[in-house]
């Protein structure tokens, strides 16, 4: 199984101005060797006016819908929480500029012990209530298994997919018009197109076959920890374990890449980290937390032998199973519309309405 630090990098083309190389999926170069994420970064920065002044226009207008839209009510906005960094500031932001949010969790039951402790301590400290869906473990354990069994590398795309639903769910019981997301483009970067993908169609297709094959920053951490005692978990996306097994180990390890090249990519662009020191910390393999891997065949009902197994079998993608990618694609113009309009994601739009290349 070949990881980052297993290749010879140095005949790679890499984009001068991240780090994204060839082998980013359909990834290309200009005439000046910038790849086409750094200029859609500029395009979307452009757009909504990030970090200008038509973009804080933008986004007190907002700040004062949200208002509007929840006179009378005792919540005016939905925040998902799962512990991490992005969700938790987000939700102390959320309260600074005067909102009365709800925070809605999803639990996977594969939250680590500080991430529930940084969910209570965050909300108690800021007053905020707490909406759980604690899903059933098997079920959850089942899919997760499913995933890892069938080769491809959305391990964790049901927990994604079903915190999304959750959200709008909630939202819907209390009629709250706003869904508020810690994520930056900017800052936590792009993931390249077709690296990932999930939608229901794929997710219930591979369980399925699953079952009838009988297969086997300093600012932030000054508020977090100091006024409202979070705690740091190890890393990016580490404050579960599911996801945490899948981003240090199952993708480096099977598929040789690994998502930290998003961030490492942002920073770089951003001036936050030379090319050459994102280029070392990429190069150097992630940091496993102690028992994980055997936590995670303990639950997950894997032998040594069968875990081995996958591990070395050929790598699988959503393009062998069924997908609603096709469709999507077919109706790209009027997501696009809807993009344009905030009815859908414009992430969503860019990352799964277009064709995607082979490198």
């Amino acid at each position: 199984m070949l990881t980052q630090t297993d290749i010879d990098q140095s005949h790679l083309k890499i984009c001068s101005r991240c780090i994204y190389d060839e082998r980013v999926s359909s990834i290309s170069f200009d005439n000046l060797g910038i790849c086409n994420y750094c200029r859609q970064v500029e395009d979307l920065t452009e757009e909504y006016g990030t970090g200008k002044p038509k973009g804080e226009a933008l986004f007190e207008n907002i700040i004062d819908q949200i208002k509007f839209s929840g006179r009378g009510k005792k919540y005016d906005c939905i925040i998902g929480v799962s512990g991490g960094t992005d969700s938790s500031y987000l939700v102390h932001l959320a309260k600074m500029w005067g909102l009365r949010p709800l925070a809605v969790h999803y639990d996977n039951t594969w939250n680590s012990a500080i991430a529930t402790m940084n969910i209570h301590k965050v909300l108690n400290g800021l007053d905020v209530d707490l909406y759980t869906k604690v899903v059933a473990n098997k079920e959850a354990d089942d899919i997760f298994r499913s995933f890892f069994l069938a080769g491809v590398p959305e391990i964790d795309a049901s927990t994604d997919l079903g915190f999304g639903y959750l959200l709008r769910q909630v939202a819907a019981k209390y009629s709250i018009k706003f869904i508020l997301e810690g994520h930056s483009f900017v800052e936590e970067g792009i993931t390249p197109l077709g690296r990932n993908y999930f939608d229901g169609q794929y997710i219930q297709s591979i369980h399925r076959v699953s079952i009838l094959l009988n297969i086997l920053g300093a600012v932030v951490d000054v508020v977090l920890k100091e006024e409202l005692d979070w705690e740091y978990y190890g890393g990016h996306h580490l404050e579960n374990r599911s996801a945490a097994f899948a981003y240090s180990i199952y993708l480096p390890e099977k598929f040789g890449f690994d998502l930290r090249d998003n961030t490492l990519a942002a920073q770089v662009r951003n001036g936050e980290k030379t090319r050459s020191a994102a280029l070392i910390e990429y190069n150097t393999p992630p940091v496993v937390g102690i028992g994980l891997l055997d936590y995670v065949k303990k639950r997950l009902d894997l032998s040594d032998d069968l875990y081995e197994k996958i591990m070395c079998t050929a790598p699988k993608s959503w393009k062998d199973y069924p997908t609603y990618k096709k469709r999507f694609e077919r109706w790209r113009i009027v997501f696009h519309l809807l993009a344009k309009a905030n009815l859908v994601p414009m992430s969503f739009y860019l990352k799964y309405c277009f064709p995607v290349k082979d490198n």
